[in-house]
């Protein structure tokens, strides 16, 4: 990529920051660790499936100039059906994103202690200062209202965490022939069926069409810039998915072939040093705060894009409707992880939510990615038989959530 081009990224690094937070750190982790390399397939196909759909949801935000939210709230004249809409939005993506809020400033805030533990060892037992931290910072950068200074705030952490996690995969020196057989051949080992769907549901998910559809129209203006958008998309979210294989695979050495179990965050980087020295370990801190303070920026910012969408409010980053959406997504989060809440609740709430709208989404973006609006730029076939593959993915990833909310699975 000419350095021109790499200047012009941004709103697909938005997408590679949400998706890379804390939960899959961990789920990455957890695959590597059981499994070894065999669910690296699982990865590629992820990243292949995101690609499809935040291409058209990039394609719609720029050839409109509207959000997804906004779309929605176009599409659904009549009273009830727009507020089932709403209703729906807001239980996933709002609420949702408040729960999973905890998880990634507590995640980036485990980071921060794996690589300074002396600094914080005075802290509180009972309130995190790392996490008090981690929410000021973000706190601070999206009150800015600033797009661009959010956008390269990102593209740094998104920057970073590539480093550090690219640097512990070197570190522990993985076997490559294994790692390329995982990638190239599918297959799932007695019990991982759940981790697959897992993986897959870590990448694809329905905030980030939110998040890239109003981000990209805040940034490009002209359908005939729709090919600077691809570049940034076939750049960012690969690099992703590069982030994620990096981090499987890296458990994959160090835990699976050592026969060493983790089952939390705060394991992780504490069981690295033993193996391969304190370097590891501070790099895998530095990358899990990356992840963690990248996705407790991102989260906030996709919650209040859907709502100011679908709600009709006033644009700008800097209206009172956004900030107050944003705002009440980062305060629960940073109250979670600062006082070590469980919002079980809330979750299971948040996983209902999610399980209908993933779909609902998917299918959403696909009728709209054909409707006469979109003129010259509606989906071809090839594009639409490439999206109905991964609506059949997301309902059974929905279908999945939903069973193990209510216990069934």
């Amino acid at each position: 990529m000419k350095i021109g081009n790499f200047l012009n990224i941004g709103p697909a690094t938005m997408v590679t920051a949400a998706f890379i937070g804390p939960g899959t750190v961990i789920t990455a982790s957890l695959a590597g660790a059981n499994f070894g390399y065999a669910l690296l397939w699982a990865l590629l196909f992820s990243v292949c499936a995101s690609m499809i759909l935040q291409e058209m949801a990039a394609r719609l935000g720029i050839v409109t100039q509207r959000g997804l939210g906004e779309n929605i709230r176009e599409s659904f004249q009549r009273p009830v059906a727009r507020w089932f809409a709403i209703a729906l939005v807001i239980s996933a993506i709002f609420i949702g994103n408040a729960a999973y809020q905890g998880g990634n400033i507590a995640g980036a805030a485990v980071g921060v202690s794996a690589f300074s533990r002396d600094f914080f060892a005075a802290s509180s037992d009972t309130v995190s200062v790392p996490a008090i931290l981690i929410t000021a910072i973000a706190f601070l950068l999206l009150w800015s209202g600033n797009y661009r200074l959010i956008e390269r705030a990102l593209i740094f952490l998104v920057a970073l965490m590539s480093l550090a996690f690219l640097a512990t995969f070197a570190v522990t020196r993985p076997d490559f022939g294994a790692l390329f057989s995982g990638l190239l051949v599918p297959g799932i080992p007695s019990g991982a069926a759940l981790t697959v769907i897992a993986l897959i549901g870590t990448t694809v998910v329905p905030y980030n069409l939110f998040l890239h559809s109003a981000s990209v129209s805040e940034k490009w203006r002209d359908p005939r810039q729709l090919s600077a958008a691809r570049r940034d998309l076939a750049f960012s979210i690969p690099l992703g998915g590069l982030i994620s294989i990096a981090i499987l695979a890296t458990a994959a050495s160090a835990f699976f072939q050592h026969q060493i179990e983790v089952q939390r965050a705060d394991e992780l980087a504490g069981a690295l040093a033993p193996l391969f020295g304190s370097a590891a370990s501070t790099l895998l801190g530095i990358g899990l705060f990356a992840a963690g303070i990248s996705s407790a920026l991102t989260a906030p910012l996709a919650a209040a894009y859907a709502m100011r969408g679908i709600l009709g409010l006033r644009a700008g980053l800097d209206s009172a409707g956004f900030r107050l959406a944003w705002l009440a997504v980062l305060l629960s989060g940073g109250v979670i992880a600062s006082l070590g809440v469980r919002p079980v609740e809330v979750i299971w709430f948040a996983q209902v939510a999610n399980g209908l709208l993933l779909p609902v989404v998917t299918a959403f973006l696909l009728w709209e990615m054909n409707t006469s609006r979109l003129g010259e730029y509606r989906n071809n076939r090839v594009q639409n038989l490439l999206g109905c593959a991964v609506l059949l993915v997301t309902v059974l990833l929905g279908g999945r959530s939903l069973l193990s909310a209510f216990g069934v699975i």
